[in-house]
C-alpha cells in the first residue's frame, strides 16, 4: 500500500491515505478520460493557475476568442434529435461563459449543515476551493465569473479551461475549476469538471442529455468506475496515482431557458438524500476580472 506525502497539513494527508487505502493505483496514460490538473500543497485559489501555467509551459489567455466552458456544445456528440431540440440560449451560455453574470441561492439540507461547517473549516476557506457558502441563501446572491483559458504557445490549442466563481459582495471565491469533455470507455461524452486539491483533485464527470423543453441535464449518477460521477484521484509520496469512485455522492445540474432567460437548478445528494441545493439566474453581463 502507498502512503501520502508526508510533510503538508494532517487533514490532507489523512484524507489523501483514505483515499489510497479505499481506492485503486492507477497508471495515468491508462485512464486519460479521468486525469486532470493537481494542486499545490500550498496553493489552490488564484496563485495555483499561474505556477500550473508556469510548469506546463502554457500561456494565461484571458481575452481569448474562446471564453465559454466548452468551446462547441456539438462536441458533447449528443444524438441529433437532441441537439435540435437543444435551448439556444443554453448553448450560448455553454460556449460564451464569460458573457453572462450568476445569481445564486442555496439551500441547505439540515441534516447535512454540519458537515459543510466541517469541510468549510478543515479544507475550504485555506484552500479557496469548493468554498460553498455554509449557510443558506435564500436570496439571490451575485456570482463574479471569469474563464481563462490556458493555451500551448506553440500550437495555439486550448489545453486547459478554468471557470473562476466569487461572490461579488465578498470576493470569497466559491469554485476553480477547470472544465472540458472527456469519453469515458464505453464511448460515452460526457462533461468533465476537475477541482485541484492538494497533490490531487475532485472530478466531476456527468452525462449530458437533452430535456423534453430543450433544457441541458448533467447527471453524475453512475455506477461503477469507468461512470459517470464523482472521483477522487491523488499522488502518493512515491508518485504513484490512485483514485476512488464515490458512488454514494451524486450531483445533477439542469439549465434551461424560458423567455430567454437563462435558470438552473443543481442539487447535490449523498446516499440518495439531498445535501443542498442550488439555483441559479443567468443573464449577460459586462465582463468581470477575478484575477
Amino acid at each position: 500500500m502507498g502512503f501520502a506525502y508526508p510533510m503538508q497539513k494532517l487533514q490532507d494527508w489523512i484524507t489523501q491515505q483514505w483515499v489510497i487505502f479505499r481506492g485503486r493505483k492507477i497508471e495515468p496514460a491508462h485512464y486519460p478520460w479521468l486525469i486532470g490538473p493537481f494542486g499545490n500543497l500550498d496553493a489552490v485559489g488564484g496563485d495555483f493557475i499561474h505556477r500550473f501555467a508556469e510548469k506546463e509551459n502554457l500561456v494565461i489567455e484571458k481575452d481569448a476568442p474562446v471564453k465559454g466552458i466548452i468551446p462547441s456544445m456539438a462536441s458533447l456528440n449528443l444524438p441529433d434529435e437532441e441537439m435540435s431540440r437543444l435551448s439556444r440560449e443554453v448553448i450560448g451560455f455553454y460556449e460564451s461563459t464569460n458573457s453572462y453574470d450568476l445569481d445564486f441561492s442555496v439551500q441547505w439540507n439540515s441534516f447535512f449543515k454540519f458537515f459543510g461547517l466541517l469541510l468549510n473549516r478543515l479544507f475550504s476557506k485555506r484552500l479557496n476551493q469548493l468554498n460553498i457558502p455554509t449557510e443558506s441563501i435564500p436570496d439571490a446572491e451575485s456570482i463574479k465569473s471569469e474563464i481563462i483559458n490556458l493555451v500551448d504557445p506553440q500550437t495555439n490549442q486550448i489545453k486547459h479551461t478554468f471557470w473562476f466563481r466569487a461572490l461579488e459582495s465578498t470576493g470569497q471565491v466559491i469554485y476553480s475549476g477547470v472544465y472540458g469533455i472527456c469519453q469515458l470507455p464505453s464511448g460515452k461524452t460526457c462533461v468533465k469538471a476537475v477541482f485541484p486539491l492538494p497533490n490531487g483533485n475532485a472530478t466531476v464527470i456527468m452525462n449530458p442529455a437533452v430535456g423534453e423543453n430543450g433544457e441541458l441535464i448533467l447527471d453524475s449518477s453512475g455506477n461503477k468506475f469507468g461512470d459517470a460521477g464523482f472521483y477522487f484521484l491523488l499522488k502518493d509520496a512515491r508518485g504513484k496515482y490512485h483514485a476512488q469512485f464515490i458512488r454514494s455522492f451524486r450531483d445533477r445540474l439542469v439549465i434551461g431557458s424560458r423567455e430567454k432567460l437563462i435558470s438552473a437548478e443543481q442539487t447535490l445528494t449523498l446516499w440518495n438524500r439531498k445535501v443542498l441545493q442550488f439555483n441559479y439566474e443567468i443573464r449577460r453581463h459586462t465582463k468581470h476580472k477575478l484575477l
